[in-house]
């Protein structure tokens, strides 16, 4: 659980390194040709589905892997590092939402408190991460913008995820989502390389194979194993970690200003997460996923 804390926490910090020669769309593009060729390898033998899956499993890879890492590259280019780590920090709080709408769990009034809380934090968060910083650290409202746009989408796609793959199994939902987000971004980032300057450098190309080996297939495979090891509430805590990771790599690699407007908001975001997901009830859809995971 702590090193999947790690790999995950540094993920907005080295994504911000990554984008700073390369633009948002290609850099997704990048990362997501390392990711699917091994998620293919790992999961072969095991690639059929049945023909009604296709749809729903193409539109999850479209709305999880193009809108959901895409508007994420959006939104770390137009935050700093800590602001895009706390904020992608909310995810849990969609989660809670959408299970209730699409997995009949209950959420109590702590919840929505917690919830409010959050976003409150949020707030604070953006007024609180400095001016007059350089363009690797600034914060932009456009750029929250698409970081909650980012936490929304991937908060979706792990419930919707989890109902496929309860259907027709973990490996070959997340090899064929990930293709065919990888084909609906192929073509916005040949337009970009067309619009954009861009420079392929060492450091874009192990930011990228980080964010696809260690954070995209490691990452799900140990968060799988997690899962078999440890209940899914003790799970869950990986979640309260990351940020702590991510605030201290921004800090040291990119000066981040972590002022007391900052570390309110970060106080009052962490509180309302541990309120949102406190004792909440899973469903039996999502419960009989875990246990088969």
């Amino acid at each position: 659980m702590l090193l999947l804390a790690v790999m995950w926490g540094l993920s907005i910090p080295i994504t911000k390194l990554g984008l700073a020669t390369v633009p948002p769309l290609m850099f997704t593009a990048v990362r997501f040709l390392v990711a699917v060729p091994l998620l293919l390898l790992l999961s072969r033998g095991q690639l059929r589905v049945p023909l009604k899956a296709v749809p729903s499993v193409i539109a999850l890879g479209v709305m999880g892997i193009t809108l959901g890492n895409v508007a994420q590259s959006f939104g770390v280019q137009g935050t700093s590092a800590s602001v895009g780590t706390i904020i992608s920090a909310t995810i849990p709080i969609f989660i809670v939402i959408f299970a209730a709408i699409r997995l009949g769990q209950s959420v109590a009034g702590r919840h929505w408190v917690g919830l409010l809380a959050a976003f409150g934090g949020i707030a604070l968060v953006a007024v609180g991460s400095g001016s007059g910083v350089d363009d690797l650290s600034k914060t932009t409202m456009t750029g929250v913008v698409w970081m909650l746009i980012s936490a929304v989408a991937i908060a979706f796609y792990y419930i919707w995820s989890a109902e496929l793959a309860d259907k027709y199994g973990t490996l070959p939902v997340a090899a064929w989502n990930a293709c065919a987000g990888l084909v609906a971004i192929l073509p916005l980032a040949g337009w970009e390389m067309a619009h954009l300057p861009f420079q392929i450098t060492a450091q874009v190309l192990w930011t990228a194979a980080y964010l696809g080996v260690l954070v995209t297939v490691a990452g799900l495979l140990l968060w799988l194993h997690i899962l078999r090891a440890v209940p899914a509430r003790v799970a869950a805590s990986v979640q309260y970690l990351q940020p702590v990771f991510g605030i201290a790599a921004a800090s040291f690699l990119f000066g981040d200003h972590l002022g007391p407007t900052f570390a309110a908001g970060v106080i009052l975001i962490l509180a309302g997460l541990a309120m949102a997901v406190s004792n909440k009830r899973r469903s039996p859809k999502l419960s009989e996923h875990m246990n088969k995971a």
